[in-house]
Order: C-alpha cells, then structure tokens, then sequence
C-alpha cells in the first residue's frame, strides 16, 4: 500500500512540475532552426548588382529632371510690397488695423508658354501646421456629422462663443483659416479662378457632412482668418477643406484654385491682393504661386537629382570594384597549392 501510494505520490508530484514548467514550446522557428540562405559576396554578384541599381535610378532620375524642367512656374513674394510705406516699420499694426486699405495690386509677366490647367496656389513660409497643439486642435465628428455639432472636445480655445453655442468648425484650424483673395486679369479682362477640384473628393465625402453648416464661426472677439457662408455645407467648402489638411513643414503650398486656359510668353497677369492674412506678428512670408504640372506633379529637382546621385554613386562603386578585381585580385584558399597557405 504504502509503495503503491508512494508511487502515486510521486507520479503526481511529476505531472505538477510538468504542469508548472514554464519551458517553452518547441518551434523550429524560435530555435531558429528553419533553413536559411545568404548570398555570397562575389565580385560579379556584388559589381551587377551595383551596375543594376545605376541602369535603373539613371534614367529614372533623366525622365523625372526633364518632367520638371517643363513645368513653369511663377512665384512673386508679396507680403512686403503690399505694406504701405508709413507703416513699413510697424507692420503688424498695419494689418491689425481695421481703417487701413489692404488692397494691392502687381503684375506677372509670363516666362514660357502655361498649358491650362494653370494652378494657382498660396505659399507660406514659416507656418507651423505641424505644431502637436495645432494639429490636434479640431474635432472630426463635429465636421462629419450633424448631430455632433456639440462635440467641441480638444477645439479649445475656439470651442464655444460665450452663451451662444458651439462653434462650427471649431478648433485653432478652422480659425486661422488662409483669408487673403486673388483677382487676376490681362489686358483688363477678368481672368476667371475656377474653384472646382481643388479638394480632395474623399474629404468632401467622407470627413466633411453635407448637412453639417458654420455656426458661430469667426464671431468672437478675435478674428483669425476667413469667414465662412453659413448657407453652405462644410462639404462644398473647398477651401477650408484645403486648409484643414495640414502640412508637415513649416513652408507649404495650398491650392487657391484653377485658370482653365493657356497663358502665352510675355503675357502681363495683373493681380488685385487682398492683404489680409496676419503673417507679420510671427515673421511668417507670403507668395503667390503660378504653376502648371508634369507627370511627377508640380517642379521638384530634387526627386531627379536624388535618382541621379543614387545611381551615380552605384555606377562609380561597380566601376571601383571592376577595377580593384582586375588589378588586385583577391587569392582563393585553395589546399592543392601550397604556396597560398604558405
């Protein structure tokens, strides 16, 4: 009796420290035991696959260099020259000011034939969009659904008008809406902006509700930038849908809109500004920005250059490997010649 249960004593006290183990299952693959491959480092393998990577980045950085190079641009910084002259040394003043004149023309002379469509964006320089407590600063319900016009959380400080209600859009965002306007003209005809287009069709379908409408928007003390229709829905407001997708660098372009004809060389754009965005209290610049497009977008060199210097640099390696293999050799072990171990 007394073995018997000695035995199952024992058997027990075995399936416990089994139970208890904490030895993890076996897998080939955390015992890293799975067949592995690596490549071996031979002077062809290593010279065609730098000569590879040169015959594809070269000719991919020649096409994307000549795309730009077709694209033409006009850019004509006007923050400066629209402040008038007995305001020059206080600017902000100027622009804060609600008695002083903010209009202000200038002219553009055309370099190079444009191809409609002509874009027409606004540049701003040392803007920070990306700041943590900016970007955060709206609410996507509220902007989505009617019946969330309540939903005013993180928007503070633009969140609520006093006793009046919530503020539809509301958050630092929408408030700073971009607000300067652009009339353009040649030879005194009206040049036509054609607004349609310029926001993305996924936002005006899904992140902004066409029965979702302005309320109490830019009513406060403080004015930050644009007004908006409070007749028309968040969905058919293309520009603060431009604007509330926020950019990653502090120097960004914003599509104001569309000149839907061809602009010859030489011609003379004039512009009618209206100065109104406050850039002068934070030593932000403005500029107006004509340009049209290639496949690759708007002008970016620094994409072709990029490609060029990748593969340059693999094309010179393959040339310093194809010379070091020719000239200097590496000596292969090999146990039938002894003078190698030697």
């Amino acid at each position: 009796m007394n073995s018997s249960g000695g035995a199952r004593k024992e058997g027990g006290s075995e399936s416990s420290s089994k139970k208890s183990s904490k030895k993890p299952k076996y897998s080939r693959f955390t015992q890293q035991e799975l067949p592995a491959w690596k490549p071996i480092l031979t002077p062809s393998w290593v010279i065609g696959t730098f000569i590879g990577v040169a015959l594809v980045f070269i000719p991919i950085g020649l096409a994307t260099l000549s795309a730009s190079g077709r694209v033409v641009e006009i850019i004509q910084q006007y923050d400066e020259d629209c402040v008038p002259p007995s305001y020059k040394s206080n600017r902000v003043a100027y622009i804060e000011s609600n008695s002083t004149n903010k209009t202000c023309s200038t002219s553009l002379i055309v370099p190079k034939p444009m191809k409609a469509p002509v874009y027409v964006y606004y540049q701003l320089e040392n803007f920070y969009q990306n700041h943590r407590r900016y970007v955060k600063s709206r609410n996507d319900k509220q902007l989505r659904f009617k019946d969330s016009a309540n939903s005013t959380k993180g928007c503070d400080p633009e969140a609520t008008l006093n006793n009046t209600g919530p503020i539809v859009p509301c958050g630092l965002i929408a408030w700073s809406l971009f607000n300067d306007t652009y009339k353009f003209s040649i030879n005194s005809k009206s040049l036509q902006v054609s607004k349609k287009g310029i926001a993305w069709e996924s936002d005006q379908k899904h992140k902004f509700g066409s029965d979702v409408y302005p309320k109490n928007f830019q009513s406060g003390p403080f004015i930050g930038g644009a007004k908006l229709n409070s007749s028309i829905p968040l969905s058919e407001q293309v520009d603060l849908i431009v604007w509330m997708r926020t950019a990653a660098l502090p120097n960004f372009r914003k599509l104001y809109g569309k000149i839907e004809r061809d602009l010859d060389a030489n011609q003379n754009i004039s512009v009618i500004i209206q100065n109104n965005y406050n850039t002068y209290r934070f030593g932000g610049r403005k500029r107006l920005v004509l340009s049209t497009t290639s496949w690759i977008g708007g002008k970016n060199e620094f994409l072709g250059v990029g490609y060029l210097a990748v593969g340059g640099i693999s094309l010179f390696l393959a040339l310093g490997f194809i010379l070091v293999y020719i000239f200097k050799p590496r000596v292969v072990a090999n146990s039938e010649c002894p003078s190698v171990w030697s």
